[in-house]
C-alpha cells in the first residue's frame, strides 16, 4: 500500500497517531523536504527505511520511485506537508498509481491554517462576524484563476436543497460535480457524488441529513487533465533547476 501522508504544520507531535504509526513501518517514503520537517522522520521512521528528498524531483522522478517502493515494500509512503488536500500536488500522482493499479489511501494532517489560528488563540468562525473561508493564493509563475471555487459546507445537510439552489443562483451551473460525505473517517463513513441539481434527491434517497460536509467544485471531475507546475519537469524553482 501506498500513503499519502499530510505531515501535519511542522511540530513533530501535530502529525496525526495514524499517520505517525504508518510511518514508522514504511520501508520507504518520499518527502517533501521544502516544507516538511525532518524530525519527523527522525523521530518515526525506522532507521532502515529509505528516505529520499522530493524538493528536487520532478513527477516522473516521485512516480518510479513510488512504484519502486510499492514493488519492494508491502508500505510506502508519501509525506506531504500539512494536509495533502490543499496545494499537495496529488492529483497527477495519484493519477499514475491509478494507471499501474496500484493501491493507495490518503491520511489527513493538521493544515498550517488551523496552527496559525491556534497561534493567535483564536478562531476562524465567530457568529454574527464571519462564517466563511476563503483559501487561496496570490497569482505568480503559476497563475491563481479567480473565477473558479471549490466549496465546502458545513452545517448545511440538513438543508441541502436550500444550499444547492443557493449556489446554483449566486455561483455555480445546476451539473456542477458535487459531493456528500456523511461523518468522513467513521467507520460508517458514506460519499455520494452528483451534481448540484442531483445531490439532494441522492441525498434523500440514502437518507443523509445530517453529520455530512456538502462539497461543490470542477475538483471533483475526475477527467480534469490540468497539471500542477510543482513537479513538472520543465519548471524551475529553489531547490530544482
Amino acid at each position: 500500500m501506498i500513503y499519502f501522508i499530510g505531515a501535519g504544520p511542522g511540530a513533530v507531535d501535530l502529525i496525526t497517531v495514524r499517520g505517525a504509526k504508518i510511518l514508522s513501518e514504511a520501508g520507504m517514503i518520499i518527502y517533501a523536504g521544502s516544507l516538511v520537517n525532518y524530525e519527523l522522520i527522525k523521530t518515526y521512521a525506522d532507521s532502515e527505511c529509505e528516505i529520499f528528498d522530493s524538493a528536487k524531483m520532478n513527477l516522473e522522478e516521485i512516480s518510479q520511485k513510488l512504484i519502486e517502493g510499492h514493488k519492494k515494500y508491502s508500505v510506502t509512503v508519501r509525506l506531504h506537508s500539512g494536509d495533502p488536500a490543499l496545494y499537495g500536488a496529488i492529483r497527477e500522482q495519484i493519477e499514475i498509481l491509478e494507471k499501474n493499479k496500484i493501491p493507495f489511501e490518503i491520511v489527513p494532517g493538521v493544515s498550517s491554517l488551523f496552527a496559525a489560528a491556534a497561534a493567535l488563540k483564536t478562531e476562524f468562525m465567530i457568529p454574527g462576524i464571519t462564517q466563511s473561508l476563503l483559501i487561496s493564493r496570490i497569482g505568480g509563475r503559476t497563475p491563481a484563476p479567480d473565477d473558479n471555487f471549490s466549496t465546502v459546507l458545513f452545517l448545511s445537510s440538513a438543508m441541502i436543497e436550500r444550499a444547492c439552489s443557493e449556489l446554483i443562483e449566486k455561483k455555480y451551473s445546476p451539473a456542477t460535480p458535487a459531493a456528500l460525505v456523511y461523518k468522513a473517517s467513521w467507520s460508517d463513513e458514506k460519499i455520494v457524488r452528483g451534481t448540484l441539481e442531483t445531490l439532494p434527491a441522492l441525498a434523500e434517497k440514502y437518507g443523509i441529513d445530517k453529520t455530512a460536509l456538502i462539497l461543490v467544485g470542477d475538483f471533483l471531475d475526475k477527467n480534469i487533465q490540468k497539471k500542477s507546475k510543482l513537479y513538472d519537469k520543465n519548471f524551475s524553482h529553489g531547490f530544482r533547476k
